[in-house]
């Protein structure tokens, strides 16, 4: 699995694993640090035209940003392999400048919950309801 940034031409891939609109998408890639999980080329199968952008090659993507200290994971989504992966990108921005690292997850999201728990994170207590589902607030603290 490849790591890189995201750019413009992710979008679709991107709402189409989040279930967003790919304009909301769109803008959060300009304003937050974004990274997308790639399956392996060997993964796409030996009749697959290399080089072309579809949905098939994004397992996953992460956005994440800073605010009072602190790197706050704002989307996660994909597979729980993609996601594990992808958590390594904000902990190890925080890891470098001595942050700690906060995820919010709806509590019946077992990919995200699975893969942030795997990751190192623990869950510090309840967050906020989102569309009316309950969260769970998870924390990696690199000095620990």
């Amino acid at each position: 699995m490849k790591v890189r940034d995201a750019v413009e031409a992710d979008a679709d891939a991107l709402s189409a694993i989040a279930d967003v609109p790919a304009d909301v998408v769109r803008n959060l890639i300009h304003d937050r640090t974004v990274r997308v999980a790639e399956r392996d080329t060997t993964d796409a199968g030996p009749n697959a035209d290399a080089g072309e952008d579809d949905e098939r090659d994004v397992a996953g993507f992460v956005s994440f940003d800073v605010r009072e200290g602190t790197v706050h994971v704002t989307q996660l989504a994909g597979t729980t392999e993609a996601c594990e992966r992808l958590l390594g990108e904000p902990v190890r921005f925080a890891t470098s400048e001595g942050m700690t690292v906060e995820l919010l997850a709806i509590d019946d999201d077992k990919v995200v919950t699975d893969a942030a728990t795997a990751a190192g994170f623990e869950r510090a207590g309840s967050g906020p309801q989102f569309d009316g589902k309950a969260t769970a607030r998870y924390r990696f603290d690199p000095t620990s």
